[in-house]
């Protein structure tokens, strides 16, 4: 594979990923509905603009491709109506995945969500930490168009043989989001609504490229997200404090990841590289 296709192209993870491609010597063809066209836009490839809930724009944007890393969906709950979010992320997500049949394309690796898995925890998990068998729980028109996407993407990869990657992103962090950090350091309930779950953008970019690289079968969804938690204290003490009914599954690290990511590290060697500890000065430590 050797022409990429980045839908989502100008977005957070989109920059990233297509700058990773770039770096590691492949092509990139990117798309999203907004964002200045062309070489304006600062990715180091020209940006089309398409709008992707029409089919035949779909079809024109991936043809050519090896494959497609898709990105492009409504980003987060509350950006728009629930009606909106649903339609529009299923409709975008339908027309690449069909598109992706139809030319034949040799793998789609796309953006699910972390909230397919129950987020956000206002009801407590199941058990900790959370795995792909925590799923579906979504409490969003958000998360329920994402866990629609893999279905889709499921009967889709069987119909074509195509295979598919779900990659069940966590709250992406960028090296200038991390000055707020601290400041979720007093009340352990500010971010527990995804169990102090993030990931750097860099590190979702490894993980798009893993992904395309990696000889997978079917369609399948892993969880991304960082080795550690966005907290200074120690992941166990945070669950007994937030969430006392929630059972550890296995003995973990002082300050782990409750998203795991051992079937991520299992299937592409993902291997995250990145904390918001290499940038942050932590007083109590």
């Amino acid at each position: 594979m050797t022409m990429i296709a980045v839908t989502g192209a100008f977005g957070k993870a989109g920059r990233a990923v297509v700058t990773d491609l770039l770096e590691h010597g492949y092509d990139v063809a990117a798309t999203d509905v907004t964002g200045p066209p062309g070489s304006d836009a600062g990715l180091g490839v020209d940006l089309v603009l398409a709008d992707l809930t029409e089919y035949g724009q779909v079809v024109e944007v991936l043809a050519g491709a090896d494959a497609v890393v898709h990105l492009a969906n409504i980003p987060a709950p509350g950006r728009t109506t629930a009606p909106e979010t649903l339609n529009r992320n299923t409709t975008i997500n339908a027309n690449v995945f069909l598109t992706a049949a139809r030319l034949g394309l040799r793998k789609v690796v796309w953006a699910s969500s972390e909230t397919t898995l129950g987020l956000p925890f206002e009801t407590p998990p199941r058990y900790a930490p959370v795995d792909e068998a925590h799923f579906p729980v979504p409490t969003s028109t958000y998360a329920l168009s994402k866990v629609l996407g893999e279905e889709t993407a499921r009967h889709v990869s069987a119909w074509s043989g195509i295979p598919f990657l779900g990659l069940r992103l966590s709250n992406i962090h960028r090296l200038e989001d991390y000055a707020a950090v601290p400041g979720y350091w007093a009340d352990a309930r500010s971010r527990c609504w995804n169990l102090w779950g993030y990931v750097d953008a860099r590190d979702v970019a490894s993980a798009f490229r893993l992904g395309l690289e990696a000889d997978t079968e079917g369609s399948q969804n892993l969880i991304i997200a960082a080795a550690d938690t966005i907290m200074n204290r120690p992941s166990a003490e945070l669950l007994a404090e937030v969430f006392p009914s929630v059972s550890l599954t296995r003995e973990i690290g002082e300050f782990e990841t409750l998203l795991s990511i051992d079937a991520a590290r299992e299937l592409i060697g993902y291997s995250p590289a990145h904390s918001w500890r290499d940038h942050v000065e932590d007083p109590g430590h």
